[in-house]
């Protein structure tokens, strides 16, 4: 009787060991699978990958259909700026930007400049400069490529809450701005609006 009652003591004190472990340690995921990226799936609240391609893809139609560019003699110079967050959630501005550029560049309608790399290309000028590149194949300074536009925009959203009912809307706006005139040849807006029910618990 007394190893039996040691054994249940010891197999409950596991159990209980055990339920505190799975309820306050980290759990593992297993059984992955890819998924599809385009797939539509509100998890929560926030600002998805589902609402950046939307916004994305409705930028550039509007962008290459843009008379300035569309009728162009040659695809235009641009320069791309990251899309400034206006709202209040941590977006990463970056992958949306980069998601629009790449998608313009591969239309052929437009070519882009990359800002980001001025420093790194003046490094190579003065190396090349240096002696330490064949004349054959040598670069110097003077043969960039000036560019026609910048294309910058903002994204910025409102969120309202009525009851157990919540509102957000996101709206993304894009310019394209003449460099010599400073003039927008190019604008456009694209607008979500999601509606999300609070969840209730029960006993």
């Amino acid at each position: 009787m007394r190893n039996f009652s040691q054994i249940v003591g010891v197999s409950f004190g596991f159990f209980v060991w055990a339920l505190g472990g799975c309820a306050s340690g980290p759990r593992a995921f297993t059984g992955g699978a890819y998924d599809d990226p385009t797939r539509v799936e509100l998890l929560d609240d926030k600002f998805n990958e589902a609402d950046m391609q939307q916004m994305a893809d409705t930028m550039i139609k509007s962008l290459v259909a843009c008379g300035y560019v569309s009728n162009a003699p040659k695809p235009p110079i641009v320069i791309v700026e990251k899309v400034a967050n206006r709202t209040q959630d941590h977006i990463d501005m970056l992958s949306l930007t980069n998601k629009i550029r790449t998608a313009l560049i591969n239309s052929g309608r437009v070519r882009f400049v990359d800002k980001e790399a001025r420093e790194t290309l003046d490094e190579e000028y003065d190396y090349n400069a240096a002696g330490h590149v064949s004349a054959v194949t040598q670069k110097k300074r003077g043969n960039q490529v000036g560019a026609d536009y910048i294309l910058n925009g903002s994204l910025s959203t409102n969120v309202q809450e009525l009851g157990g009912t919540k509102f957000v809307y996101y709206k993304l706006t894009m310019n394209l701005t003449n460099l010599e005139t400073s003039t927008i040849d190019c604008t456009q807006e694209k607008e979500l609006r999601k509606k999300f029910n609070k969840q209730t618990y029960g006993l």
